[in-house]
């Protein structure tokens, strides 16, 4: 285990979106791959709505980046009958065009295939062999797939906040919708963190429901037996978590009763209510994440460049939590 300190610069934390489909080459919307550093990506939708000279609601994007980094990322324009606008009149330190094609729909939320990251941590502590050979555990064996802390608000507040708009507190529409990811985030790692406690995240119970790696797709529970637990070693399948909502549980058995327990505290049963009352409805989440292609190379004694890919909806923090006490240094 280390301690260390990331984004001590933007250029410390740098996220790449790996694109899931070419441009179709023509169309009525501009298909643009950005570069941005230090703004959020809602920052650069307004600069470059702006640019184009349409209203936001023009802008497609696959998802949201960190602001504290540098960034690379798609956006689409919606420009039915008009020319390409100038990519260099966009151009400054904090964001620039790298590749502008045209394309025959609107980029639509999760149109990704993952994103690849890259981490320099400074000021590491510990000793080198056992950090490498951690590094090839997790290389190895995965991570808890823990919602991170961006999901819950700048402040970390967000939680209570969905309390608050349970109880009767009257909120913004896009407001609500993250105060209802908080909710059911907060759920999810209460049962990962229970299943981390009890050593089973990364493998089977009784009465588990999978989540083929790779999709979405989800099936079981079906019998434990040595088949399920061979695809659960070989990474073919992922035990999965709730994410909260109306209707009952999928799992029974083991698993059932865990999850039924598992989210404690006086307000595990006011997050589940106030998210059925709003309409939510069961899902699932795999428990696990493993981190493709990771590699790592020392930049200097104390400087450890990390490098990853994940797939969409998974945190690099969580991979980073692994490794030991990493502090950031624009948080």
């Amino acid at each position: 285990m280390l301690s260390a300190r990331t984004r001590v610069t933007p250029e410390d934390f740098r996220v790449d979106e790996i694109d899931a489909f070419a441009a179709s080459g023509e169309g009525e919307h501009l298909l643009l791959t950005i570069e941005k550093r230090g703004i959020t990506s809602a920052e650069a939708m307004r600069r470059v709505a702006a640019w184009a000279g349409v209203a936001e609601s023009a802008i497609g994007h696959a998802g949201l980046k960190d602001r504290h980094a540098v960034t690379r990322q798609r956006l689409s324009v919606w420009l039915p009958g008009r020319e390409s606008p100038d990519p260099s009149a966009l151009d400054s330190e904090a964001l620039r065009i790298i590749e502008a094609q045209r394309h025959f729909r609107k980029l639509p939320r999760g149109a990704l295939a993952g994103n690849r990251f890259r981490v320099v941590l400074r000021e590491v502590a510990g000793d080198r062999i056992a950090i490498e050979e951690r590094l090839q555990v997790v290389a190895g064996l995965g991570v808890p797939n823990y919602f991170g802390e961006q999901r819950f608000g700048r402040s970390g507040d967000n939680v209570a906040q969905a309390l608050a708009m349970f109880a009767g507190r009257r909120v913004k529409r896009d407001e609500r919708s993250l105060l209802l990811s908080a909710a059911r985030s907060e759920l999810f790692n209460r049962v990962l963190a229970r299943r981390v406690r009890d050593g089973n995240w990364n493998a089977a119970l009784e009465g588990d429901v999978f989540m083929l790696a790779g999709s979405h797709s989800v099936f079981g529970p079906e019998p434990l037996d040595d088949r399920i637990r061979e695809r659960v070693a070989t990474f073919d399948i992922d035990p999965t978590g709730p994410m909260w909502g109306r209707g009952a549980l999928r799992t029974n058995d083991a698993a059932l009763a865990l999850e039924t327990e598992a989210p404690t505290g006086h307000d595990a049963r006011a997050l589940r209510d106030g998210l059925e009352r709003a309409g939510m409805k069961q899902e699932r989440r795999a428990l696990r994440l493993r981190a493709t292609n990771l590699h790592w190379q020392w930049l200097q004694d104390d400087v450890l460049e990390v490098a990853f890919e994940l797939p969409p909806g998974s945190y690099a923090t969580s991979v980073l939590a692994e490794l030991g006490e990493i502090s950031d240094s624009m948080r």
